[in-house]
């Protein structure tokens, strides 16, 4: 208690983090429209986006050189080439002196990111860009052999997606056994499981087609051998088969499994990035602040837990806020698995009417390094939507971890 009652007074004597932009790139199928541009460029594409729009808003006087520091998350960043932020960065535009980090807390980088982003605020920093992004197209094929030479039989690839970002290396599985787990552990059936998928597109679609999700998206450029196409629609939803859900075999588990690919997230590709600032910063630039940061936190526990971790760092993220659970008006939890959301929505207590009603990952698509970003940006056009006032974001992450952060609308 006494140390929640410190964090809350630290709070209140910093400066307060707020964000003034948001852009995310559509989120499009593995092998699909976005499969040709490269993780940095997806990134490059909103932030060009952002430094455009803040510099009309601001009169001329923010640009890029106003950022001082660019803190983004990517989870596979193998072939890649060095230093991907600073790729994402120079890709848009951003000046020599923009000091780049790339954050890797796996499916949480890009809400990890915007943690980080806020702490520099808060301790006097300038403005800052955070996010995330991911190109699950292009994660290579590993040669482990090669180094050294195959001496004797065939050489086996290991496939990047798997062993770098789905692969829970501590019990040597995949992370969809995890969800297995999950969905034993708290009673949750596949019927469960298909509802909450069939929802999840639900919602989605019915964002999409009233275009809920416009001002949100950054449109991308793909150049192609017949032209250009402009890609600024999230098109995993409209994929959706319901008619094909109940016949669709366990994804991970033979026997009695409950994890199938339909109520599972799917692999993807896209960016998403906030430009955030001090309040007063955001008065000097005259820039309108679209919301408040008002706490954060982590948390960990068994890596084959990593499922319900979000319901250990929503309580943490509350308490450095001085809030109470009542006090929230939507969640965001990221749906690496429709039975992440059900297992924390149960945990947490909270009204399913309330969680994710734009729909979520399952539907939407998870490019790993992004969702944690994304969420944050999409929970702040909720807010605006449904004329709230307080949102959390939370996400589980592999290795039995997880992060959630709390905004106010402004």
């Amino acid at each position: 208690f006494f140390f929640d009652i410190l964090s809350i007074f630290v709070m209140s004597s910093l400066a307060r983090p707020v964000i003034v932009s948001f852009k995310r790139t559509a989120i499009a199928p593995f092998n699909g429209s976005l499969s040709s541009v490269t993780a940095p460029s997806l990134a490059s594409a909103t932030i060009s986006s952002q430094l455009e729009s803040l510099k009309e808003a601001s009169s001329g006087s923010f640009t890029a050189e106003s950022i001082a520091d660019v803190t983004l998350g990517n989870v596979v960043s193998a072939g890649i080439g060095q230093a991907p932020a600073r790729q994402a960065w120079k890709g848009a535009g951003g000046h020599n002196g923009g000091q780049c980090t790339t954050v890797n807390k796996v499916c949480a980088s890009g809400m990890k990111a915007a943690m980080y982003a806020a702490q520099n605020i808060m301790l006097g920093s300038g403005p800052q860009l955070a996010g995330g992004f991911e190109s699950m197209s292009k994660i290579p094929h590993y040669l482990p052999a090669m180094r050294t030479g195959s001496k004797l039989g065939p050489a086996t690839a290991l496939d990047g997606i798997i062993h770098d970002g789905l692969w829970d290396v501590y019990n040597n599985q995949h992370m969809g056994m995890c969800g297995e787990k999950c969905a034993e552990d708290y009673g949750i059936t596949r019927e469960d499981q298909d509802n909450y998928a069939i929802e999840s597109y639900r919602r989605a679609n019915a964002a999409i087609e009233a275009g809920k999700f416009k001002n949100e998206i950054a449109p991308v450029t793909v150049k192609g051998r017949r032209g250009d196409t402009i890609v600024d629609t999230d098109s995993e939803p409209g994929n959706f088969n319901v008619d094909k859900m109940s016949s669709l075999r366990a994804a991970f588990k033979k026997e009695n499994g409950t994890v199938t690919a339909a109520n599972a997230s799917s692999l993807n590709d896209g960016a998403a990035s906030l430009v955030m600032m001090s309040e007063a910063d955001a008065e000097a630039y005259n820039l309108k602040p679209i919301a408040r940061i008002l706490g954060f936190g982590d948390a960990e526990q068994a890596p084959e837990d990593f499922t319900t971790a979000p319901a250990l760092a929503v309580p943490k993220a509350l308490a450095q806020a001085g809030l109470s659970a009542s006090d929230v008006d939507f969640h965001e939890i990221n749906e690496a698995f429709s039975v992440v959301a059900l297992a924390n929505i149960k945990l947490l207590n909270l009204d399913p009417a309330k969680v994710n009603v734009n729909g979520g990952a399952v539907a939407l698509g998870h490019p790993i390094g992004c969702s944690g970003a994304r969420i944050l940006g999409t929970l702040i056009n909720v807010l605006e939507q449904n004329d709230a006032s307080i949102g959390c974001a939370s996400i589980c992450n592999g290795g039995g971890g997880a992060s959630a952060l709390l905004l106010e609308r402004l």
